[in-house]
Parts: structure tokens; C-alpha cells; sequence
């Protein structure tokens, strides 16, 4: 039998950074995973710190201004801790808009930002926004997680909640643990047990590709319009590389890649850039986003359950969300004030007509 003060389901990107923060304040935390760490939608994403998107629904906004305010001191603590830096890979965005409203680029202006782009119908706008890789965020995360005393178990599934008394028993696949409270950070499995009954967090399938960059080609920036970006890989390992994506699909947890998304996901990348129309191919992949009906994070208290809490449904910003998902939960878990205002975000918020409890 395990007692630990916080357990933690799911070791993505939310729940490690989760971990980490709960750990600086001193508690001793345990992390179950069905899986291996970080092998879902945490190393499937592109690694955009879009906060300005503006398909992003407006209440998120507060949220994601909290977590850039908070990336650096993230990053410079996974350095301390595992050795290895995170450097950012851009530092701006070209978005595209539906219309020309607002200040947008005239295409002259645009040829002297990214002189390859063909803008076509096309409206585009500079934003100054951060991209990573986050494959090199979670080697960072995992490692500077296992450079504490953060009890993470792997291949661990758990499988019912039960509040008793001040605390928790967790029923799983490797045992029962006890904790004095419960957080939920298992993305889009969140609500496929029975561990959020009432919540709807469905999976969104996303298909990508990553293409070698053309020599002729200097690619300095994100591209991005409502259907399609175009992230490069500028510095390390992946240098040179490009991620165009994604699909959004409804289809389960089906992670089968389909060579005619990818050519349509490519097809629109060359349309904006000629010279990614005949890069060399270099990988494919589909990863599953933690959806909700309004597209927002559940982040507090589960419904109807003393001492169990929920941080998911982060769709797609879990890499960008995490540092304030992980400073505010933390917040609620220790009965600090809480950064900025919550309701937006609570578990218990009213959702459309279309969700669909699982």
C-alpha cells in the first residue's frame, strides 16, 4: 500500500509539470501512467506557444498569458534540474486572417519578411510568438523528474477513485494507492474511466508530417492560417526540419495516419510555400488533443468527489498551458489565492447543448 500527500494520473506534459511545481512547494507527489511518460499528445505537437491564435476561443486568453509570463522561470528550473537547455526555435508567427480588417501585411511587405511566401487570398499579420520542440521540452521534463524524489510509475492504470474520510484510494492495475488528494491529468482518457463521470473530454485527432527544408529555402518563422502551419526546426538535432500539420478529426482514439491527409496537409503548405511542394518527406504521425465542448480546460475540483481535482482538456496548447496550469492547480491544491480568475475554466461551468457526458 502506497500514501502519498498528491497522485497524479498521467505523466504528459501537464502532469509531470504538475509534479515538479508540487514537489518545489515541498510535497510528496506520485505519478501513475497507463503508458510510458510523454508518448501521447505531449511529443506529438508542434511546440506553438500561440497564445494570439485567434481560432483560440477569447476566455483562454488569461490562462495563456499566465503561462508565458511563467515559461522562462519553467524552463530555466528543467534546465537546473535536468542539464539539458530548451531553446526556442522561432520567435514570431505569420497568421493569417480571414479578412484584410486590422493591420496586415501588403504583399510587397510580405516579400521582405518571407520573400518565398505566396500569400494568395491570404491576409497576414506578424506576431511575436515562441515556438519549441516538444520532444526536446519533454526529455528536459521527464529528466528533471526523475532527478527528484517524484515517485513516477509507468504501465500503471488507474482504475477507480474513491474519496474516504481526508483522503483517496486509488484502485489500479499495479495496486492501491492512498493519497491525500487526487489530480486527474490523463488528457483524452480523462473521461474515457470512470474518474470524471459527467465531464466530456473526447479525443481530436491530428495527422502531421515533417519535411526536410529546402536549401533554398530560409524559413525563419511560423506560418500559420486557419487550416494549416508550417512550423521549422531551427537550432539542434531536428535543424532544418519543417512541421506542417494538422488535421482535426473526430474519430476516437484511432492513431492510423492516411497518406491522402497528408498529401492535402502538404498540399497547403505548398501553396503558401512553392518550395516545400517537393521537400523530402521525413516522418509522419497522428497524435490525439484532449478536447472539450467550449474548447477550454477543465482545471479544479472534480464534481461530487472530496479531495479529487482535474487538469485536462487542454486541446491544443498543453505544451503552451502547462506552466500555468501547473502554477494555478497547485494554487487550488494548497488553498493559495489563485493567480487569475478560475470560473472560465471549472469542471462545474456550463458547457453547450451538444456535450456528451461519458
Amino acid at each position: 500500500m502506497h500514501h502519498t500527500d498528491i497522485c497524479i494520473a498521467g505523466a504528459g506534459i501537464i502532469g509531470l509539470s504538475l509534479a515538479l511545481e508540487l514537489h518545489r512547494r515541498g510535497l510528496s507527489v506520485t505519478v501513475l501512467d497507463q503508458g510510458t511518460p510523454l508518448a501521447e499528445a505531449s511529443t506529438a505537437a508542434a511546440g506553438m506557444l500561440a497564445a494570439s491564435d485567434p481560432d483560440n476561443p477569447a476566455s483562454l486568453r488569461p490562462l495563456a498569458d499566465l503561462s508565458l509570463s511563467l515559461y522562462p522561470a519553467f524552463l530555466d528550473r528543467l534546465h537546473a534540474l535536468s542539464g539539458t537547455q530548451v531553446p526556442f526555435h522561432t520567435r514570431a508567427t505569420l497568421q493569417s486572417h480571414a479578412d484584410a480588417s486590422g493591420e496586415t501585411f501588403s504583399p510587397e511587405a510580405l516579400s521582405k519578411i518571407l520573400p518565398q511566401l505566396k500569400p494568395r487570398n491570404h491576409h497576414f499579420t506578424l506576431i511575436d510568438e515562441h515556438s519549441l520542440e516538444p520532444r526536446n521540452l519533454a526529455a528536459a521534463l521527464l529528466a528533471a523528474v526523475k532527478s527528484t524524489s517524484i515517485d513516477l510509475h509507468t504501465s500503471t492504470q488507474v482504475l477507480a477513485a474513491q474519496s474516504i474520510g481526508d483522503s483517496v484510494e486509488l484502485h489500479t492495475t499495479r495496486g492501491t494507492f492512498h493519497a491525500a488528494k487526487f489530480i486527474n491529468c490523463t488528457g483524452a482518457w480523462a473521461t474515457h474511466s470512470s474518474l470524471a463521470p459527467g465531464l466530456a473530454v473526447a479525443p481530436k485527432k491530428g495527422q502531421m508530417l515533417a519535411v526536410a527544408i529546402p536549401s533554398t529555402l530560409s524559413l525563419p518563422l511560423v506560418v500559420r492560417t486557419h487550416g494549416m502551419y508550417i512550423v521549422p526546426r531551427t537550432t539542434g538535432p531536428n535543424a532544418g526540419r519543417a512541421i506542417i500539420g494538422a488535421t482535426i478529426e473526430d474519430v476516437g482514439f484511432d492513431k492510423i495516419v492516411h497518406l491522402a491527409d497528408i498529401a492535402h496537409l502538404r498540399a497547403l503548405a505548398a501553396d503558401l510555400i512553392p518550395a516545400l511542394a517537393d521537400a523530402p518527406q521525413l516522418e509522419v504521425w497522428a497524435g490525439l488533443r484532449p478536447s472539450t465542448p467550449d474548447e477550454l480546460p477543465f482545471l479544479g475540483p472534480a464534481p461530487d468527489a472530496r479531495n479529487q481535482f482535474i487538469a485536462a482538456g487542454h486541446y491544443r496548447n498543453g505544451i503552451l498551458l502547462a506552466p500555468a496550469t501547473a502554477h494555478v492547480i497547485a494554487q487550488i491544491l494548497t488553498g493559495e489565492p489563485s493567480a487569475i480568475d478560475l470560473s472560465a475554466y471549472s469542471p462545474m461551468r456550463p458547457l453547450p447543448a451538444t456535450a456528451i457526458a461519458h
